[in-house]
């Protein structure tokens, strides 16, 4: 149901987009949606959809496969946007990145149960205090890599580690985040730091599931909106056909 209300959230920021961009308004309204409330508008919704995969990424039981299938969507939209729209394409968009997160978390799973186990038998205090500590690194290495793409290294508060000119160069080293200069694209989501906003959401999962605070989860989510809760579940055929259908509009308007 969170998903699906985050959906209806993206699909009027996109129309908004397409109002201001494809359209050419030049009004109030134009100059509102560059303004730093509609910037945080855009901000909530891509932190929700990151964190909420990075939380279901353990309860996929073909997280691989699903994820691969992501990804394929997301090179989908890059491709048919150099076709048709190459003034506003998207290279390394969102579901670029969710594909790209969901396949490495897959690979990596075995891995983090390894760690997260090496770490309970070490600690008195259970099995909270691992999924805990990695949760609270992962948001904090997502805040230190958030000004990456801009050249900088935010180690902490005031302590700030420049990056050399010299690694933000070619297509690879964008995809990570070390954005080359002549890239450009209208959606982009580099791995890093995003890959640590959703191992957050992932660790979450982990100390929710510690803590028994998921076992009631599938009664809960049964309760609230059903018409919703289909959106949340459908969000990728959703995601690919909203904004054909969305510009389909505004030509016709």
């Amino acid at each position: 149901m969170i998903r699906g209300l985050t959906l209806i959230s993206m699909v009027l920021y996109h129309a908004c987009w397409d109002l201001v961009y494809l359209q050419g308004s030049e009004n109030r309204f134009a100059l509102w949606y560059q303004s730093r409330p509609a910037f945080l508008w855009q901000q909530s919704i891509c932190w929700t959809f990151i964190l909420l995969s990075g939380f279901c990424a353990p309860l996929s039981r073909h997280a691989f496969r699903r994820s691969l299938s992501v990804f394929l969507a997301g090179a989908l939209v890059t491709a048919v946007t150099l076709i048709f729209t190459p003034e506003n394409r998207i290279v390394f968009g969102i579901l670029t990145f969710l594909g790209s997160a969901g396949i490495v978390t897959a690979l990596l799973r075995a891995a983090f149960r390894k760690i997260r186990h090496k770490a309970e038998l070490q600690s008195p205090g259970g099995s909270l205090p691992a999924p805990l500590a990695a949760l609270c690194l992962s948001f904090w290495l997502f805040l230190a890599f958030s000004n990456v793409p801009g050249g900088v290294l935010q180690i902490l508060p005031g302590i700030r580690l420049p990056l050399p000119a010299g690694l933000y160069h070619g297509y690879p080293a964008t995809f990570f985040g070390l954005r080359d200069p002549s890239f450009w694209s209208t959606d982009y989501f580099p791995f890093f730091p995003w890959y640590f906003l959703y191992l957050t959401g992932y660790w979450l999962n982990r100390l929710l599931s510690a803590a028994g605070l998921l076992s009631g989860g599938r009664r809960i989510l049964h309760i609230g909106l059903p018409a919703v809760s289909w959106l949340g579940r459908h969000s990728l055929l959703l995601y690919l056909l909203h904004q054909p259908v969305l510009y389909g509009i505004f030509l016709l308007f």
